[in-house]
């Protein structure tokens, strides 16, 4: 019977794939990829050469019949995103809710995310956490991080590099400059970076370099009210 097999794969560090991602990956009869060039180099590394197809954010509306009528003709059929688990902030809520509705099975693999390494780093509390992936760019950002300002529990978020200090000023001037965060940047590479300390001092820290990598922000609950 068909099924579907979620793969994470590494966000950095290529020892991060597990044995079993490198034998299903060997096996599968198809692998949908966010970007195919992404994929290809894992799976040279890898020494794999199977079927790589594209499925990302930019086609998966217009793809998504023809990828379920691809899944029910093999046996095992993967999906990937460039790096980390699949759905979270990636391409692959809409495959695995279509997949469900047509009876075809759906399985996800533990393996690399870079929320989890950063939550648990970063020295705030992480018993109870909120993930927000991107902030909206524009309609809807400063409503959001009102909202945010307010929220007891530990926070999650996702930022590219080149927004980075326009949202750490955004988070002092919602947050406070004293809210305690940490910035993640790099995790699991050569350059991985933990930023500790109040917003006012991660800024600063940051308007004195250069930012590049993947970045994820952890803000500390409101513990006032």
């Amino acid at each position: 019977m068909a099924k579907l097999i979620l793969i994470p794969t590494p966000i950095g560090n290529l020892e991060d794939i597990t044995l079993r991602a490198i034998r299903i990956l060997g096996s599968a009869q198809v692998i949908f990829a966010e970007d195919t060039r992404v994929t290809k180099r894992l799976l040279s590394h890898l020494n794999i050469s199977n079927t790589v197809v594209s499925f990302h954010s930019q086609n998966e509306h217009r793809l998504l019949d023809r990828v379920i009528d691809k899944i029910q003709e093999v046996e095992t059929a993967v999906l990937v995103s460039d790096a980390g688990t699949p759905g979270i902030s990636d391409p692959g809520f809409l495959l695995v809710r279509a997949c469900i509705e047509a009876g075809i099975p759906v399985e996800c693999l533990p393996g690399p995310s870079a929320f989890v390494p950063a939550l648990v780093a970063s020295g705030l509390p992480c018993d109870k956490f909120v993930f927000e992936g991107f902030l909206p760019h524009k309609k809807g950002r400063q409503t959001r991080l009102t909202i945010l300002s307010k929220e007891s529990r530990t926070i999650v978020l996702y930022e590219s590099p080149h927004r980075l200090i326009k949202c750490l000023g955004q988070i002092v001037e919602y947050f406070g400059a004293e809210r305690k965060i940490c910035v993640c940047r790099e995790i699991t590479k050569f350059y991985e970076e933990f930023a500790r300390g109040t917003a006012q001092e991660v800024l600063l820290h940051f308007q004195q370099k250069e930012v590049k990598g993947e970045i994820v922000i952890i803000i500390g609950g409101n513990i006032e009210d």
